[in-house]
């Protein structure tokens, strides 16, 4: 595998850009590849004035320090970062699947296999997570991206934190948001825990448990824990689910059993992908 140059201070210079991935608030993403090495990667591209303007500076400062020391087969790796006058650029791992989100769109739904090799891939991801400290608190489709293998790959940390201590923000994404986050009560890595639910259904049945049409009345649902399967749901994969969108954070089935809970085990198809050498910036 070809390696990037460590500690070298990186330019724009250093690489060729390619087409746009996509475009968020701050900035885009690009395609790029490094000019010595063809090394293929992601360019995320951040305007200073519009971090300025959000006062969001110290949220991305945060993401970068912990992007940087994550590890793991399914979380997006941030190679390096560097920054000129008007712009901060990530270097981040090219995941050619794209989002999760354009895939249920173009599918509608996954059916149980596909959906729980997801689920086993993102309850590993987040048991690393957790083991380093850290919280996502924004897991949703968006969020998630593809690799080359198909495999699913965490990305924008932008609402996490470092620590597993209570927490009492209200972030993330309405339809994904646990109880406790909306009644403004102090909560823990179990906010994730009750995403890995939440994501579980949406890609089974193709929405959200608890979508409404409107942001109160989704919240509402969500206090109430009040949703209900589609017929197609199978047993397993409803017991899985009622398992983990429990109102009460402590009770929600744990990341390892989602892993070895008879659904997931009877159905993942997950592969793990080879050991490369680190690649070195």
């Amino acid at each position: 595998m070809k390696r990037l140059k460590t500690k070298k201070i990186w330019g724009t210079g250093d690489f060729e850009f390619g087409k746009p991935l996509g475009k968020g608030r701050f900035g885009a993403v690009y395609l790029a590849r490094e000019k010595k090495t063809h090394f293929i990667l992601a360019l995320k591209v951040i305007f200073k004035s519009v971090l300025e303007k959000a006062q969001l500076e110290h949220q991305l400062r945060r993401e970068i320090e912990i992007l940087s020391h994550l590890r793991h087969p399914n979380i997006l790796r941030m190679y390096n970062y560097f920054h000129d006058r008007t712009r901060i650029f990530l270097m981040l791992e090219y995941a050619p699947g794209g989002e999760l989100y354009k895939e249920l769109q173009k599918n509608h739904r996954f059916d149980d296999s596909r959906t729980a090799t997801y689920i086993e891939e993102i309850s590993d991801a987040l048991m690393y997570c957790h083991a380093q400290k850290v919280i996502h608190r924004d897991i949703k489709p968006e969020n998630l991206l593809l690799g080359l293998r198909g495999e699913l790959k965490l990305a924008d940390f932008g609402w996490s934190v470092h620590t597993l201590s209570l927490r009492t923000t209200l972030c993330g994404t309405t339809d994904y948001l646990a109880p406790e986050m909306i009644e403004g009560s102090p909560h823990d890595e179990n906010v994730d825990v009750w995403c890995v639910g939440i994501l579980c259904y949406e890609c089974l049945a193709g929405y959200a448990p608890f979508e409404a049409p409107t942001r109160m009345e989704t919240f509402r649902r969500i206090k109430e824990v009040n949703f209900k399967f589609p017929p197609w749901i199978s047993e397993g994969a409803k017991d899985l689910i009622a398992k983990v969108l429990n109102r009460t954070p402590f009770m929600r089935l744990p990341l390892k059993e989602i892993m070895e809970h008879p659904w997931v085990k009877t159905k993942s198809r997950r592969i793990l992908p080879p050991v490369y050498n680190e690649v070195e910036t």
